[in-house]
């Protein structure tokens, strides 16, 4: 939640939780009233955790390859696309990388639980949008590979 002092704090767990911890700490440390109007504001400012980064044995990796002058028209795109697919997405996460070699050369890894989750996620209307819009943005065309993870090693 914004503040003027730049508090730096991060409070994550579930939302009850989250809550009275904030509320505590605005009061305790910030000197603010308990009230509704303070409980409305942090409730207005709380937002999902990211979801951790997560792959599995099993699971199921999109890598999808461009060249692109405009990564800006990319980031609007890829926003339109996640209001458009809404509660149907089934990419868990994603990683946008950029080549230190090749300027406007970009890698995108999307994770998915396995091979059936990113097709339906393919065939929704909303992605089928964004790969028209993702073919006119790139340098010729996106190129995709599907990827079926075999082996995940942690540290």
């Amino acid at each position: 939640m914004p503040s003027e002092s730049n508090c730096s704090l991060t409070i994550a767990g579930e939302p009850d939780e989250v809550l009275r911890a904030a509320v505590a700490h605005a009061v305790d440390v910030h000197g603010h009233t308990d009230d509704e109007e303070l409980r409305d504001g942090i409730r207005a400012g709380m937002t999902p955790a990211a979801e951790q980064l997560e792959v599995a044995e099993g699971g199921f990796v999109q890598v999808i390859e461009f060249e692109a002058d405009d990564l800006g028209r990319f980031r609007e795109i890829e926003a339109e696309w996640l209001e458009g697919i809404g509660d149907a997405r089934t990419a868990m996460w994603s990683v946008m990388t950029v080549d230190r070699e090749r300027p406007g050369h970009y890698v995108q890894f999307v994770g998915f639980p396995d091979y059936e989750a990113a097709m339906r996620n393919s065939k929704h209307p909303a992605t089928q949008r964004i790969a028209e819009q993702l073919a006119g943005l790139t340098r010729g065309g996106p190129t995709f590979r599907n990827l079926d993870v075999s082996q995940v090693m942690a540290p």
